[in-house]
């Protein structure tokens, strides 16, 4: 009990400064509007050069760290398989090409672009699943190395600032094109990075059109709980012996757990509705944190070859998305 309770006393401090820090983009988000996990990254960063202090070292890697995949975990609790389904097989086929798409070719990109092979599938993941969230997983099970927090905080910055950009222009291309709103709702679903700003777009076109993105967008979150999984399972075989098996992350089956629970209704909707807002809570939190570990000197130093690779991967993502459901609403 002393002991557990001189870890607590350790982590506390590191931990209160990641959660004010949330609660500080929480107040930002509802004031001036924008995206919380942006802010949560940009207010963390001004604060990086309090991060070296002793007292606070401890909490604020305890949040980037396991905070961070309690908040993946709970994210299970928001999806179930039923929903996934009603969408049909056609949608099904779009969200899961999709995302290997961007997996494998926004990977190629990356390295193109002159990324290493981690921060090239750390972006395409992102992009390809849902932008922030997805980030985050991913970088929880690739290899850790000096550069791991500082190419994680490129990717969420990257990939919410241009959902967000998305967020603005895309509901504009489907009225322009003419999509209906089931369609405009699957276009948007399957092509915006952040669950937040698919809700946003597909909302300024219809209540229909809102409610369908909403579910091809988690279907596409779905897709994270096999996408974390092969590649825990490819980082572990890096450097195990042959005839090791590696085992699925606590946080990944916990997510898994979760979603089955949802599926089967045993999860009851006020319930639902606490783990969702827990899980947002708990990855702004580790956003900040992980803003508050890296320095601004550090995130320019690094050039304009993951914005490049952000943006190249967005398209490809947003442009067989838009030529996918074109082709399906063509009589």
């Amino acid at each position: 009990m002393k002991h557990t309770w001189k870890r607590l006393s350790e982590y506390a401090p590191g931990i209160a400064l990641a959660s004010s820090v949330a609660l500080l983009a929480w107040l930002a988000e509802a004031r001036i509007g924008g995206a919380v996990m942006l802010y949560a990254l940009l207010f963390g960063m001004f604060l990086n050069p309090v991060a070296s202090r002793g007292n606070l070292t401890s909490g604020i890697a305890f949040s980037a760290r396991h905070v961070l995949r309690i908040g993946v975990a709970l994210l299970g609790a928001k999806l179930t398989l039923v929903d996934a389904a009603a969408l049909g097989a056609p949608t099904a086929i779009l969200v899961v090409s999709g995302v290997l798409l961007t997996l494998i070719g926004g990977s190629l990109l990356g390295r193109a672009c002159g990324l290493s092979k981690d921060f090239s599938v750390l972006t395409a993941g992102a992009v390809a699943i849902c932008g922030a969230s997805a980030a985050l997983a991913i970088a929880a099970v690739l290899p850790a190395h000096k550069h791991s927090e500082q190419h994680t905080i490129l990717a969420i910055a990257g990939v919410t600032t241009l959902s967000t950009i998305a967020m603005i222009l895309y509901p504009l291309l489907a009225v322009a094109l003419g999509m209906s709103d089931q369609t405009a709702g699957i276009f948007l679903g399957a092509s915006i990075h952040d669950v937040a700003q698919v809700v946003g777009a597909a909302d300024t076109i219809s209540a229909q059109a809102r409610d369908t993105a909403t579910l091809v967008k988690l279907m596409r979150v779905a897709c994270l709980v096999p996408v974390v999984a092969v590649l825990s399972w490819l980082v572990s075989r890096r450097g195990a012996d042959s005839g090791s098996v590696p085992g699925l992350p606590a946080f990944l089956i916990a997510f898994v757990v979760l979603m089955l629970l949802n599926t089967f209704g045993l999860i009851p909707a006020g319930i639902q509705t606490v783990l969702a807002q827990a899980a947002r809570i708990a990855l702004v939190i580790a956003v900040a944190a992980l803003g508050i570990k890296t320095s601004l000197k550090s995130i320019l130093g690094v050039g304009p070859r993951p914005v490049a690779a952000l943006i190249l991967q967005t398209l490809l993502l947003g442009l067989f998305v838009l030529a996918f459901v074109l082709l399906l609403s063509t009589p």
